[in-house]
């Protein structure tokens, strides 16, 4: 028997794909406003497609989650697990000030859609994501918020259910409702757990009260060992992480030193043509770091406090890079030979002026470095016409927005990414298709939990289930 989750704002399925990763889990029940994401889980789990609320399971339900009645999901305590991460436009950094408001805005405040869901569906265990930004946002009184509300179930918006009265009557007999503790609450970086970019994300873990009663005085100790697997993983990935040319290409770095040197160097004969206080910085400062030979570069990066020879060090992190690669199915497969069914690797066509833009500004460099010359923009965010570094961490991928944002291909003669390598990059396997346009299939990879970070989380989950 497979535990059953319901997942809720589910995009393209990241988080419940790394749970069907991780085996003994099923998705019996999908909501998601975007009907492409929609359709690109409908595809990947065997589900059908629904745009109208009905009383089945075995589907997606396309459509506003305002308009769900959870009750008639499943019975009540039949749900293993509720998974979901709310729109996190309203929390993100990025957005700037002016437009960060939080759960003072209704889009903000759909989390409470999620608690809902909990008070129906009473799982055994849930799990929520969420951006960095919402540890901050609302003067950090919006983190503290949903947190009491996880712990309490508090249904308190003013006028939030008017006109809403299927939910009201559902939440009659309170005083047969369990409350929740929360297992873990806080900050994980993904990279820790071997996805080869910069992704922070809010993460919380809530079981149901009668349930961890099961851990008794176990329960504080719980705590700290899944904070400990979040946060350190193997020991070598966070100190020393995986690379995006390990995941384009398939190869560890002790088989890409060549490689590597092609990419930096390719660069050097256009050095000096572009004038600007970001190249003079670079070509003074940063460059004659370089010494082309890749172990040494990425040692320069990483300076891990791992008490090991150099060799030793080199062996351990072949090692530690190789388990990723073959858990994702990325081993042995470079990405530039393989042809995704449903056009996902298939390069852009750039307009001149963009390529122009792009073969003057070298791995790890953004929009700044042609800043004051005919291939300026405007532009104030690091992501603007960002090239990834082949052995640095890759920005966040993003999901949406135009002026360069896209994210950038390391080799000289690329520009834009291509769908599959930002999907590698969120860890997703080359056997998970997307369905639609290229910009829709962008804001699906871009808005997911990547997989490999939702098998961990799924790992620990069955450990508690299992108890």
């Amino acid at each position: 028997m497979k535990y059953k989750i319901v997942s809720l704002f589910s995009g393209c399925g990241g988080l419940d794909e790394g749970f069907r990763l991780a085996d003994d889990f099923e998705v019996i029940w999908a909501n998601d406003i975007y009907l492409p994401s929609c359709n690109t889980f409908a595809k990947n789990f065997n589900l059908k497609v629904i745009n109208e609320f009905k009383k089945y399971n075995n589907a997606v339900y396309s459509g506003d989650i305002t308009e769900v009645d959870f009750s008639k999901i499943l019975p009540p305590k039949e749900v293993d697990i509720v998974t979901g991460g709310p729109p996190c436009q309203d929390f993100s950094i990025i957005r700037g000030s002016a437009n960060r408001k939080g759960i003072k805005v209704k889009r903000g405040r759909l989390y409470v859609h999620f608690i809902r869901a909990l008070v129906s569906l009473q799982p055994k265990i849930f799990i929520f994501e969420n951006v960095k930004g919402l540890i901050s946002s609302n003067k950090k009184q919006a983190f503290f918020k949903i947190e009491d509300d996880f712990k309490n179930l508090n249904l308190r918006w003013p006028g939030m259910w008017k006109n809403h009265s299927i939910y009201i009557n559902n939440l009659k007999e309170t005083e047969t409702l369990k409350n929740y503790d929360l297992l873990f609450s806080g900050v994980v970086d993904f990279s820790v757990l071997g996805v080869p970019q910069k992704r922070e994300r809010v993460i919380i873990i809530g079981i149901r009260k009668d349930l961890s009663e099961v851990f008794k005085n176990e329960f504080e100790e719980k705590k700290f060992e899944i904070k400990s697997l979040l946060k350190i993983n193997d020991g070598i990935l966070p100190a020393y992480p995986i690379t995006p040319i390990e995941i384009f290409t398939g190869k560890t770095l002790d088989e890409l030193g060549d490689y590597y040197k092609s990419i930096i160097t390719e660069y050097d004969k256009l050095k000096g043509q572009i004038k600007s206080p970001r190249s003079t910085y670079y070509l003074k400062k940063i460059r004659p770091n370089y010494t082309l030979d890749l172990w040494k570069d990425y040692f320069s990066f990483y300076n891990g406090s791992i008490s090991l020879d150099e060799e030793e060090k080199k062996q351990k992190i072949k090692e530690s890079h190789k388990r990723v690669l073959k858990q994702l199915g990325y081993y042995g497969r470079d990405i530039r030979k393989i042809d995704f069914k449903d056009g996902s690797n298939k390069f852009f066509d750039e307009k001149h002026q963009i390529k122009e833009r792009m073969k003057f500004i070298p791995p790890g460099e953004n929009h700044r470095y042609v800043k004051g010359t005919k291939y300026s923009v405007k532009g104030l965010m690091s992501n603007i016409y960002k090239r990834i570094h082949p052995i640095k961490l890759a920005p966040t991928v993003i999901a949406r927005g135009g002026g360069g944002t896209w994210g950038y291909h390391y080799s000289i003669n690329r520009q834009r990414m291509t769908n599959r390598e930002r999907a590698r990059l969120q860890t997703f396997p080359d056997n998970f298709l997307f369905e639609g346009t290229p910009s829709e299939i962008r804001r699906q990879i871009g808005e997911a939990v990547p997989p490999l970070a939702g098998k961990k989380l799924a790992l620990l989950i069955k450990q508690i289930l299992s108890k």
